[in-house]
This record gives structure tokens, C-alpha cells and sequence, in this order.
């Protein structure tokens, strides 16, 4: 166990249809692992690797990805691997589809559910739904999704609720536009860097817990 507590150690030092995700080689998620799940704003974390080492990360994101598409997944992509941490964002482009909080909210649940059923020794890491200036005129169904899992993460030992949006938002409630791109969507390298430093120091402590069960 001593390697496991050496890793943790050092990264907390460190401030329509589905397609099946399309899985590169050397990306190829690892047995026990971190395995990040969900859409485009992980699928396009180009520097995940980098910015969260040593931590052990796998990518199975994919553009367009929605919740209903994670459940499909579930079985095939997930569970086999056994990771002990999920890092899970997704919901996004489910609001860009005129969902309602409460439908999202559900499947968010349910793939969470079956994750921790599943798999006793994992934890799910749920990152905000991102408040994009594309989404402004929905921002109160995003809200209201990231209300309610942080909610449900509060009374629920298995889920840890990160919140990214004061990363993306000023202090007069503006969007940081220099962090996203010219769709207002995604986002710049610059916000990847804020968010691995948020992000990191939640993953390395959840893997380290669960490494010790």
C-alpha cells in the first residue's frame, strides 16, 4: 500500500444514437483506476494526463455525450474496469436539448446507483454542470441540477460534489469569457488548468480512501 499513499502523496503536492467512445490505446482505461466519464468538456482535457499525474486516469468521454448515453455505458465501458473513482460530468448537452432538471437529475442518479451497487468500493466525483454563456437563458435548469446532486452527495457517502462554475463566472456573475472558446461552449486550456487544481486534490484524496478498503 505503500506506493498507493507515495502517489496520493505527490499529487496533492501538485496544486440521435450513441457512438460508442472511441478508446485510444494507450488511453485505454486501467484496471482500479480513476476513469473519467461523460462529454465533451472531458473528452477535450487534452493535458488531463499531465495535469492530474501520477494519479492512474483513464478517458472514456465523448462528444455530444447525454445522461441517457452513460447508462448504456454502464455495463460495458465501466463496470469492467473496476475503477475506484468515477469522475463524472455529464448533463450538459441534455440542457441544450430542452430537458428538464428533474429528468437529467434522474439519470444522473441512476448511473450513480448502479456504479456504487455495482462496484462497493467505488466513489463517483460529480463535476458541475458548467454555467457556458452558450446556455445562458438555461442557466436556472443548470442550477437546479447542480443544486440538487450536491444535495443528494451531502447525505450520500459514495458522491463527492465538486463545483467548477466559480472557476467560469466573475464576481459580477459574468461569464469569464477568455476562458471559453468562440462557441461559448467549450473551453480554452486555461480553464483546465483551474480546474485540475480543484479537481486533483478531490481525486487523489478519494482514490487514497478507497485504496485503503
Amino acid at each position: 500500500m505503500r506506493w498507493i499513499a507515495a502517489l496520493v502523496a505527490a499529487a496533492l503536492s501538485i496544486g440521435a444514437p450513441m457512438a460508442a467512445p472511441r478508446v485510444a490505446a494507450a488511453d485505454a482505461p486501467a484496471l482500479d483506476g480513476i476513469l473519467f466519464v461523460g462529454s465533451s468538456i472531458f473528452h477535450r482535457w487534452m493535458n488531463l494526463q499531465a495535469q492530474m499525474a501520477p494519479l492512474p486516469i483513464s478517458n472514456i468521454a465523448f462528444d455530444g455525450a447525454q445522461t441517457d448515453d452513460m447508462l448504456r455505458i454502464v455495463d460495458t465501458y465501466v463496470l469492467p474496469k473496476r475503477p475506484r473513482v468515477v469522475a463524472y460530468y455529464c448533463g450538459s448537452n441534455d440542457v441544450s436539448v430542452g430537458e428538464p432538471a428533474a429528468a437529467i437529475v434522474g439519470r444522473i442518479r441512476q448511473f450513480i446507483d448502479r456504479v456504487t451497487m455495482a462496484l462497493p468500493g467505488t466513489t463517483v466525483v460529480f463535476v458541475s454542470v458548467n454555467r457556458a454563456p452558450e446556455k445562458r437563458d438555461r442557466w436556472d435548469v443548470v442550477d437546479a441540477i447542480n443544486r440538487e446532486i450536491e444535495q443528494w452527495a451531502s447525505t450520500n457517502t459514495r458522491v463527492v460534489y465538486v463545483d467548477v462554475n466559480p472557476i467560469l463566472i466573475n464576481p459580477d456573475g459574468s461569464s469569464r469569457l477568455e476562458l471559453f472558446m468562440t462557441d461559448r461552449l467549450h473551453l480554452r486550456p486555461p480553464a483546465y488548468e483551474e480546474f485540475s487544481r480543484v479537481l486533483k486534490p478531490v481525486l487523489a484524496r478519494a482514490f487514497a480512501a478507497q485504496s485503503l478498503r
